[in-house]
Formats: structure tokens, C-alpha cells, sequence
């Protein structure tokens, strides 16, 4: 003999399957009038989401990273070894740039847990690019850059190729050929990790970084 149904538990579900569907709203796509228009409203949107942006150079970013850092105190910087950006930087720091000690991402988490929770102060990523319309960056966690780096450390610092900024989230799915294959994990970072209760107080670093900054690589010449 059968268990007898749930009757609230049926009725709730059975009000949500008989209720009309919705469809969204019919919006055209966002699309810039000009580049410069795209790289202004990612700009406006990111630093309302409360990152930090700084235009740099291929040239002078290492530089300019290490006067941010030094200006905010930062001690201690993790890095992904194997990265284009983790390489330039442990490459950097051996011809006496200086950076802060940096510690590198080359263990299990088991074994690099303490210090991605308690001891440093910043990790830094690379970016796939990002999106205009939102203002929001696109990662590709890997095995040699794993999410926790851009999710532990109270101040997370991204690098973003100007030539990776894309108009819309579709526009970035079908550019980059995402139908053909995505990591695990891809995530879109929009500011720092923030939260409210249910007073709508809102938070920050309560379930990520507190901070993100931005070094946007600009083009030779602009």
C-alpha cells in the first residue's frame, strides 16, 4: 500500500505547474555605438559593482602592480606558476622588482588551505575577458590556476586584456566558441564577493574577497 500523498506539498506544486508561463521580455541586444562607448560602460558598470580599475600597459604592468600593492601594505601575493601572468611576475620579483613575497599556487589545497585563508593577502588571475554590458569578468578555472585563488584571498587582483572586452554575455558565448567546450567551473565576477541579510545591510568578503582590482591592459598607443 502506497504512503499517502503530501496534500500541501501536491497542491504548492501543482499551483506552480497549472500557473501560465511567462515569457521574458523581448529586449533588443545592447550594442555599443562605439568601442569607446563598450570600454566606458564596462568601466561604469565594474566600478559600480565596486572593483578598482587601473589602465596599464604590456609594458608597465608588472611595475604598476607592485606600486599598488606597496601603496596598499600587501605582504604577501599568491600566484599561479605556469600562467602567462604567474611567470612574468615570479620572473619579475627574481630581477629585483619589488613586489611583495610572493606564494606560489604549486601544492594541493590540503596542503596550501592556511595559506590561502590566513596568509596571504592578495592572489592574482588572468582573465578570459569580460562583458561591456555588465561590467562583469569571465574566468576559466585550471588545474595551474584553480578558483580558489580568485576566491580565498581577501583582495582578489584580475588582468584584463582590453582586446578581450565583449559587448554581452552572448556576444562572449558565441566569440569564443563556449557551445564547443567549457571548463567545470566558469565563473563571472561582478565586484567583490557582497551579501545581505535580511535587513538588506549589505556586506562585503563575507563568502569571497572583499576587493578586486582590475588592471585593464590597454593597447600600445591609446
Amino acid at each position: 500500500m502506497s504512503a499517502p500523498p503530501n496534500t500541501a506539498r501536491d497542491a504548492i506544486l501543482g499551483r506552480l505547474k497549472a500557473a501560465p508561463g511567462r515569457p521574458g521580455p523581448d529586449l533588443p541586444p545592447w550594442t555599443p555605438p562605439t568601442y569607446a562607448d563598450k570600454l566606458a560602460r564596462f568601466r561604469q558598470m565594474a566600478e559600480a559593482n565596486h572593483a578598482e580599475i587601473h589602465d596599464v600597459t604590456a609594458a608597465n604592468w608588472l611595475e604598476r602592480l607592485a606600486t599598488i600593492l606597496n601603496n596598499r601594505g600587501v605582504g604577501r601575493l599568491m600566484v599561479a606558476p605556469g600562467t602567462p601572468r604567474g611567470d612574468a611576475l615570479l620572473r619579475a620579483a627574481a630581477q629585483g622588482v619589488p613586489l611583495p613575497t610572493l606564494v606560489p599556487y604549486d601544492q594541493s589545497v590540503e596542503v596550501l588551505k592556511d595559506a590561502l585563508v590566513h596568509q596571504v593577502d592578495a592572489g592574482l588571475t588572468g582573465t578570459r575577458g569580460a562583458i561591456a554590458e555588465t561590467g562583469t569578468l569571465i574566468l576559466w578555472p585550471t588545474a595551474q590556476e584553480p578558483r580558489l585563488l580568485s576566491l580565498l584571498p581577501p583582495l582578489h587582483i584580475a588582468v584584463l586584456e582590453e582586446d578581450t572586452l565583449h559587448d554581452t554575455l552572448a556576444a562572449v558565448v558565441r566569440d569564443q566558441g563556449w557551445a564547443a567546450g567549457m571548463p567545470t567551473n566558469a565563473l563571472l565576477i561582478s565586484g567583490p564577493s557582497k551579501t545581505s541579510d535580511i535587513e538588506q545591510t549589505l556586506a562585503y568578503g563575507v563568502h569571497g574577497p572583499k576587493e578586486l582590482i582590475i588592471l585593464l591592459v590597454r593597447k600600445e598607443g591609446e
